[in-house]
């Protein structure tokens, strides 16, 4: 089932995305963000009815926020709609009040709406979750540290809704100057140029797969100033199957380990309840590389450290050192505990030294067959 926290978009291919198929009001994606017209019509970046809330957890950054003027009625926001025209959550923020509303709306209406002095400042990311049966409504400066503006048990609909919700970002004026509403960075912080490419992934089924990788770099660029840039990638990655992942270091600016200088990459765990898991990360093109001596170590979290994030599987016990390759080996028998999606990271450690080699999003299909 396609959860919400799967959607990943930073806007910077300057074409509107199929996951956005249902869009409507002229919306148009210019200079790496999402831009939605705000007029005395309907604007919006939507999805298909075909995604799911429940266990899922998304943020997005709004850089632009429509400006009232003559308006009575002006605002932006971003809303999980229902398959029930007017059964909703998510975000609103009113431009003539200027006020963010965390809302719950049935019949659109939340006689409990939370409603704060908005900030586009430190409110710059929005986030909502859904986990264990409670929503929460949560703002951010920087897409990283999160401060909770409500929660609420969660609505019938959410869970029972599977596959039929959409993802709607609009905007709308009664009256006044049209202008627009920005959105960027649905659920990442890359930043980077999109591409698509061919990546030829080692596997025990020796399958070779299209992989879309949207890379963040600044990297040898020659400009009109003759400046050198010095090359530091970030990249991220998503593949569906259980594969072998390669991780090319850069050992230029650390002799041990190679891979010091090298950005934590994002790689999400896509497991399968009820089935065993197994993937492996290898140190490429690094001749005679070996993670002598370090240990592995990694946890999965309903969220971040900063945040209390509830350990849902330490990982630890399941990771294998071998010469340049890190194995990951989880049995049946433990992904049937994993009911949640949530986030993880990889680390290596010798003595006091830590590397972060690895980061990312858990997405947990959830088994039928018992």
């Amino acid at each position: 089932m396609p959860s919400l926290s799967t959607l990943v978009d930073n806007f910077n291919d300057g074409v509107i995305g199929p996951v956005w198929g249902n869009s409507y009001g002229g919306v148009t994606e210019t200079g790496g963000q999402a831009r939605v017209p705000c007029t005395t019509g309907f604007a919006g970046y939507q999805t298909a009815y075909s995604w799911t809330m429940a266990g899922a957890s998304f943020f997005v950054k709004i850089p632009t926020v429509p400006t009232a003027g003559a308006a009575t009625e002006c605002y932006c926001g971003v809303l999980v709609n229902s398959p029930t025209a007017g059964t909703r959550i998510g975000f609103t923020i009113n431009a003539v009040a200027g006020l963010l509303r965390c809302k719950n709306d049935v019949g659109y209406f939340d006689a409990g709406v939370v409603e704060i002095a908005y900030d586009p400042v430190a409110m710059a990311f929005l986030r909502l979750r859904e986990d264990a049966g409670t929503v929460y409504w949560d703002t951010s400066p920087d897409g990283t540290t999160w401060t909770n503006r409500r929660s609420l048990a969660t609505p019938a609909w959410v869970a029972a809704e599977i596959d039929t919700c959409a993802l709607d970002m609009s905007a709308h004026r009664n009256a006044g100057t049209a202008d627009v509403a920005a959105y960027d960075l649905f659920n990442t912080l890359a930043n980077g140029a999109v591409h698509t490419g061919s990546a030829a992934l080692a596997a025990d089924s020796a399958l070779t797969s299209a992989a879309l990788v949207a890379a963040h770099a600044s990297s040898d660029l020659s400009v009109d100033s003759e400046l050198t840039a010095a090359p530091i990638l970030s990249a991220h990655e998503a593949v569906a199957l259980s594969a072998q992942s390669t991780l090319t270091a850069d050992a230029a600016s650390s002799e041990i380990p190679e891979v010091a200088g090298l950005a934590a990459g994002v790689f999400d765990l896509r497991i399968e309840q009820g089935a065993t898991y197994v993937q492996s990360f290898r140190v490429a093109d690094v001749p005679g590389f070996a993670w002598t001596g370090w240990t592995a170590r990694a946890q999965i979290r309903s969220a971040a450290a900063s945040d209390n994030g509830e350990l849902l599987l330490d990982l630890t016990d399941y990771l294998t050192v071998i010469g340049d390759t890190v194995r990951l080996a989880l049995p049946a028998a433990v992904t049937e505990t994993l009911t949640r999606n949530g986030l993880w990271d990889l680390e290596m450690v010798s003595g006091s030294t830590v590397v972060r080699l690895l980061q990312g999003r858990v997405v947990m299909s959830l088994e039928v067959t018992r």
